[in-house]
């Protein structure tokens, strides 16, 4: 469906629905469902672990950039079932960090991606050289995806590792999570590498300052909330 799909679609599909389903979520199971955590805890743990191991290991395999975000966004619900693992207040306050910070991300990248004719890796080989903003951005996207420092994504992840490590008794999903998570730098930093390290024609992308300067603004805000990610539970309590 992603590869077919307008990346408009897409990404919103990716983003905000998603957001939606687990907020969802994780009100009912913190609601209704909370005096039968004992006992829908471990199926949640088991769906997390087959979510996040499908959802990376496939994604691995992809030559497509548009394919490899749609399992990865497999894995990223992965993460983000930890917070219904775990139930707790940090696992919710981590929840809408997590969809933020993923929203942005995959907005950004599928805002690149729609002005590319060429989804594979080796369209983005060069890239860098010819459009070097738009590289910047990207990368910074991706890092963000892959959970690295003084991104969004690595707070988020964070706070969701810390959410079940809380509940006493999800260690083992904690080091699922984080070697999950390790596979993921893999296929993004694939295209960090093209962008960066092959050469490759001119995609030939026109774009407007407006575009850029979007581009610019979520790729600040990804990182702001990597250096400040308490401006979410100040937003949520005051």
């Amino acid at each position: 469906m992603y590869d077919g799909a307008p990346s408009v679609c897409t990404s919103f599909m990716a983003t905000i629905v998603k957001g939606a389903v687990f907020i969802a979520f994780i009100k009912l199971f913190g609601g209704y469902f909370a005096v039968l955590q004992p006992k829908w805890q471990i199926f949640a743990g088991i769906i997390t672990v087959a979510t996040l191991f499908i959802g990376n290991i496939t994604a691995v395999f992809q030559q497509s950039v548009k394919r490899m975000l749609a399992y990865s966004s497999i894995a990223q619900a992965g993460f983000m079932m930890l917070a219904i693992y775990a139930n707790n207040t940090d696992g919710r306050e981590g929840l809408l960090l997590y969809t933020i910070a993923y929203s942005l991300a995959t907005i950004g990248i599928f805002a690149v991606l729609i002005k590319m004719n060429d989804y594979t890796f080796s369209g983005f080989n060069g890239f860098a050289k010819h459009q070097p903003l738009l590289a910047a951005t990207t990368t910074i996207f991706l890092l963000s995806l892959a959970g690295i420092p003084l991104t969004a994504g690595f707070m988020a992840k964070f706070y969701m590792l810390k959410s079940t490590l809380a509940t006493g008794n999800g260690m083992w999903l904690v080091i699922v999570a984080v070697l999950m998570a390790a596979v993921s730098v893999y296929y993004y930093f694939r295209v960090i590498q093209a962008m960066y390290f092959r050469e490759g024609d001119d995609p030939k992308i026109v774009v407007s300052p407006a575009f850029k300067w979007t581009l610019v603004v979520l790729a600040a805000l990804v990182i702001l909330l990597g250096i400040y990610p308490n401006l979410i539970t100040f937003w949520i309590y005051f």
